[in-house]
């Protein structure tokens, strides 16, 4: 009786103790230091056999919202899924909910948990310990991989500014020439009849009969006569005044532009011409004539009956763009090419700028002048230019696809470290062979990104933008007529 009184109170002990004790050592009022470590190696080993026990799950870089429990490609763009890293849930002892924003559309933001408006639980953010001032933005490394972003060093050296341009090749203006007469007359004979028609210095054009011409050279037959009369045995005075009258007759014809040869051919043959060949002053071709058919027209004085050009130079006329004028000057040197001489190259000068914009298309136009020799130039050919003026010496210079102009202002993606980029505003200054000048906002040997930076700036914004509207939202609170909340 006796033994079983003490094998009841033996099994009562032990299962007092086996409850007890793990009380006694989570609970651990003594602050026993064994019993601390030994707790913490439990609860570790079985934080270490749930984490063993997760399932791997796999997103898109671009495409949050796809979730999938094994690799493969992303349904929407086809690209490479990437394993999503779960970090622990904070706890409200560690970090405080800043505010909550949908998972579909970061920017619908409220400031209290709910559904967003596709439907999809509000999703927390959490306060950094020291929240820091927005200037950028961490990037993923998977994505810096999948979209290929290119980064380069802020380098000093030479900028090689040539301006490009096309022209069209017009005729030399200086060397348009006009024919025409000083006397009254009629067209009897026109030797030459059509536009373009190229003709030589001394050609004649046409042969024009004028009664006032006649008499004047009757005029100077009977002065020569008189003269010739005179001298064989005459008064001196009288003789004077022969010679006196031949030259003015003399100096007629001239200003009439009669030649020194029809002249003499006049002395020769003693008898008057009745029609007078009008010679070509130059060597070109006839650009404009004054009518279909000429023989039988009537000529006034400074009737305009043909343009000649000279083809022995042509100009070019190019246009140059606003920000480009800063580099023109008078007598610079310009190269030519043309598609109809392929391997050529002609040299020319700026001759002349002109001294207002075009308005609609807000270009300059300019004209450089070429020699043509061998008259292969010819008028309303296309023409190829380059301008290459002085290079810009220890400029800081970066790529100029690394810029984004967003039209107030100049971008740049500056990567602070790696994985970490900022946007900066940058002055620039002059730009040539894919290359821009910065004056301002960059330091040699800095990093800036030249492919997919635009992608960078967007969410550095968007950040830039959640932060401000938090800035906005925690003052409406100081002011108790403010709204509750706004999305």
């Amino acid at each position: 009786m006796k033994s079983k009184k003490s094998v009841w109170i033996i099994a009562v002990l032990a299962f007092l103790v086996g409850a007890a004790l793990p009380t006694v050592l989570i609970w651990n009022p003594i602050q026993w230091k064994w019993a601390e470590e030994l707790t913490a190696g439990l609860q570790g080993h079985s934080a270490a056999e749930n984490e063993s026990e997760g399932t791997q799950l796999w997103t898109c870089g671009m495409h949050p919202q796809v979730i999938q429990d094994e690799p493969g490609l992303c349904p929407i763009c086809n690209m490479n899924l990437v394993p999503l890293k779960e970090e622990p849930a904070p706890t409200a002892s560690e970090k405080k909910i800043k505010y909550w924003v949908a998972p579909m559309d970061p920017n619908y933001i409220s400031d209290k948990p709910g559904k967003s408006p596709m439907g999809m639980d509000l999703v927390p953010v959490y306060e950094e310990e020291e929240e820091p001032e927005v200037t950028g933005i961490h990037v993923d490394p998977n994505f810096i991989q999948n979209f290929a972003v290119r980064t380069t060093e802020v380098q000093k050296g030479s900028i090689p500014i040539v301006i490009r341009t096309i022209g069209t090749l017009d005729y030399n203006q200086k060397n348009i020439i006009s024919v025409n007469t000083k006397f009254e007359g009629w067209i009897e004979k026109a030797n030459v009849n059509y536009i373009g028609e190229s003709v030589k210095r001394g050609d004649v054009l046409f042969e024009i009969y004028s009664p006032p011409l006649m008499t004047t050279q009757r005029e100077f037959l009977a002065a020569l006569e008189y003269v010739d009369k005179l001298d064989s045995g005459g008064d001196e005075e009288a003789v004077a005044r022969a010679k006196s009258l031949l030259e003015a007759t003399h100096e007629r014809l001239h200003y009439w532009d009669i030649t020194d040869d029809q002249i003499e051919e006049l002395k020769r043959r003693k008898t008057p011409m009745r029609t007078l060949s009008i010679l070509s002053p130059v060597s070109g071709i006839v650009i404009e004539k004054m009518g279909d058919s000429l023989e039988g027209m009537k000529l006034t004085p400074g009737m305009n009956v043909f343009k000649l050009a000279d083809l022995s130079d042509v100009w070019a006329e190019i246009e140059v763009f606003e920000h480009q004028i800063q580099y023109l000057k008078l007598g610079q040197k310009a190269g030519i090419t043309l598609d109809a001489f392929p391997g050529r190259r002609w040299t020319g000068n700026i001759i002349y700028l002109n001294p207002t914009l075009n308005q609609k298309t807000r270009t300059l136009t300019a004209y450089v002048e070429i020699e043509n020799p061998g008259r292969m130039l010819r008028p309303e050919m296309y023409a190829n230019v380059q301008i290459r003026v002085p290079a810009v010496s220890g400029a800081v210079k970066i790529p100029s696809e690394a810029i984004l102009h967003t039209g107030e202002r100049n971008v740049v993606i500056v990567e602070k470290d790696k994985g970490y980029f900022e946007p900066r505003e940058v002055t620039l200054g002059a730009e040539g062979e894919g290359y821009s000048q910065v004056t301002g906002g960059l330091q040699e040997g800095e990093t800036v990104v030249v492919s997919s930076q635009f992608l960078i700036d967007s969410e550095s914004n968007l950040k830039e933008a959640i932060s401000k509207m938090l800035a906005a939202r925690k003052k409406e609170s100081e002011n108790p007529s403010a709204p509750e909340h706004t999305h």
